[in-house]
């Protein structure tokens, strides 16, 4: 074989390879069990960024099987679900500074639950969740909520809460000036 073949067919052969891959790598982005997805707005002009990844119900029963009572979950799938700030806020009743936070939850039997900001905004699941990393806990309460069969976050700016949607429940944290 001549040269000239010997590169037009590694060449082609090389075109396939690239093509085989970034199709592979766009079907497995969409076939993601958890896509990332993420909610936004702004609530007394504090623009809110959530950046989570979406579990589905499934059919699974969630709260106390799939998301454990009294353990920290990292209020999503796969990486800790990020929230960023754009300036100081009250959650609660509670300063926060503007940053980026960890969003965590724990869960309770009761429908006193728990939500955590943890300063160390990047990290995966709530493997490595450290408390003195925590810049804020608040205890918020749940209510009853239709049907939400994936995990959806809502910046509610008429009533300046941010609300946590999934299963049958629904909590959130009121956001207020400093």
């Amino acid at each position: 074989m001549s040269n000239q073949i010997i590169k037009k067919l590694t060449f082609l052969l090389s075109l396939f390879c690239m093509a085989l891959l970034f199709n592979t790598s766009l079907y497995a982005q969409k076939s993601k069990k958890s896509p990332a997805t993420q909610s936004e707005g702004s609530i007394h002009e504090t623009k809110i960024l959530v950046e989570y990844s979406q579990p589905s119900a499934k059919g699974r029963k969630i709260w106390g099987k799939l998301v454990k009572y009294n353990k920290i979950w990292r209020t999503g799938a796969n990486e800790a679900t990020k929230i960023s700030f754009d300036k100081d806020v009250k959650i609660e009743g509670n300063l926060l500074k503007a940053g980026e936070y960890a969003l965590f939850t724990i869960p309770s039997k009761t429908d006193d639950w728990t939500i955590i900001f943890n300063t160390r905004a990047k990290q995966w699941g709530a493997f490595n969740h450290k408390e003195e990393e925590d810049a804020l806990r608040v205890q918020v309460k749940t209510e009853d909520n239709p049907h939400t069969e994936q995990l959806t976050f809502e910046v509610d700016e008429a009533n300046a809460k941010v609300w946590i949607k999934w299963g049958d429940l629904k909590y959130g944290f009121l956001v207020e000036k400093p």
